[in-house]
């Protein structure tokens, strides 16, 4: 293959077999990276898309480091085989920080680029990557004492991703919120709180100024009684088809003009719901790092 031709697409722990499929057409994996023909798609189970890789012959270790560093200065390695050489080979490459991310502070911005060996002395790289961090693992600096559960990173990375974050004056709804890890995410950005789940909030979330607790069924809530809202989160257990008809109606209200929510799957991947959302006007979805066996739908006003 040349590097006008195919594309590399680095699949999550443990879903190879998922991006295998939505791609279709599949030419060679390393693992869990994943060569497919035709240029860079958008994809749900891409956690890092390489786009317009190239094979690199190298004579020694040195070579590989000289000849990527010629190409850019910052790259991350996806380790595959070769353990040993590729790490030395790293050592020779300038050092890309390993530092956590710090919500809310955006993603990095700087240029940086992956590769892999596939062969002893074949390279395979690409200067140009849709992640900005290695291998697409969004890492934060936790809290470890505000967040009633851990539930609260995904939402932290999902905001990163999309680039836009709640603020003061801000009204969000946060459906199926217990114990409430969400909505310390949004009450701690200074906006207005509406946290609807039939089980308590955790009490220290409960009584953050800005946040009300409607103990009730959020498929039972009627838009019209809550209003207009900035932003919808869900984060609900429920099956993608039950969550599509709630986000549907919802829109078809003409209340919310931001949406992010979890799309949990309850046993095998639900595809053709999947496609069903990605089907609404201006949305996306993806896989977040931080994600179990689910997968995130972003859907942001223009």
């Amino acid at each position: 293959m040349t590097a006008e031709n195919f594309t590399a697409y680095l699949a999550p722990e443990g879903f190879t077999e998922d991006l295998c499929r939505e791609l279709g057409a599949v030419s060679e994996t390393f693992g869990r990276l994943v060569i497919a023909p035709g240029a860079p798609r958008e994809l749900v189970w891409a956690e890092n898309t390489w786009r317009n890789p190239q094979y690199i012959e190298i004579s020694s270790i040195g070579d590989a480091a000289k000849k990527l560093r010629a190409i850019q200065r910052n790259w991350a390695h996806y380790p595959h085989d070769f353990h040993r050489r590729s790490r030395l080979i790293g050592e020779k490459l300038p050092h890309v920080s390993a530092k956590p991310l710090k919500f809310p502070t955006p993603a990095p911005d700087a240029p940086l680029g992956s590769w892999t060996l596939v062969k002893e002395n074949l390279l395979l790289a690409a200067a140009d990557c849709s992640a900005p961090v290695p291998n697409g693992a969004y890492v934060f600096e936790e809290d470890k004492e505000g967040p009633p559960s851990r539930a609260y990173l995904k939402l932290w990375e999902a905001l990163t991703r999309a680039g836009k974050l709640p603020g003061p004056g801000d009204k969000c709804l946060d459906l199926g919120s217990a114990p409430g890890g969400w909505t310390w995410v949004l009450q701690k950005l200074s906006a207005e709180v509406v946290s609807v789940d039939k089980a308590p909030l955790a009490p220290e979330v409960e009584v953050l100024p800005g946040v009300t607790h409607l103990e009730q069924s959020a498929f039972a809530l009627d838009p019209a009684e809550v209003g207009p809202v900035d932003w919808l989160f869900s984060d609900i257990i429920c099956y993608p088809e039950r969550l599509l008809r709630l986000v549907q109606a919802w829109r078809e209200s003409g209340l919310v003009k931001n949406f992010v929510t979890t799309i949990k799957f309850q046993g095998d991947t639900d595809y053709k719901t999947t496609q069903n959302f990605l089907e609404i006007s201006g949305s996306r979805a993806m896989h977040l790092y931080n994600n179990k066996h689910e997968i995130t739908w972003i859907c942001l006003e223009k």
